[in-house]
């Protein structure tokens, strides 16, 4: 049975190539591009890998993912995002985070993060291994 997941970005163009990149490899339940949406969206699509931006309007995927935690989500949670400083990968993973992927690098790692939260393990971008 393929991994269900839910998209969440605010830019629509984003969401466009990330669902063309994995619709082949994955079930795409749906894409939001707002909290809002995620929250209202996410009980009904049940997915279960979230692949989440960091950077949104209204609360960053940080606020996002503590409040998912809090409300026992199943979904394990990557983020997507172009921050690729260490500290922004901590506080993904303090906030309850399985995987962390830079877009700049989503085409060779998106793939293997899905795969990995999915089955348990967590998924850190190569670069952050030296710091």
């Amino acid at each position: 049975m393929a991994v269900r997941i839910m998209l969440a970005d605010d830019n629509p163009a984003i969401l466009e190539v990330v669902r063309q990149m994995l619709e082949k490899d994955f079930d795409i339940a749906g894409a939001v591009q707002n909290p809002a949406s995620l929250f209202e969206e996410l009980p009904k699509l049940k997915p279960d890998v979230l692949i989440l931006d960091i950077s949104m309007e209204g609360m960053n995927g940080f606020e996002v993912t503590r409040r998912l935690v809090a409300d026992h989500c199943t979904a394990k949670i990557v983020f997507l995002t172009v921050h690729e400083e260490f500290d922004f990968i901590r506080a993904a993973f303090d906030a309850g985070a399985s995987g962390y992927v830079f877009k700049s690098r989503m085409h060779t790692d998106l793939r293997p993060a899905i795969k990995a939260v999915h089955s348990g393990k967590a998924f850190l971008p190569q670069a952050s291994l030296s710091q």
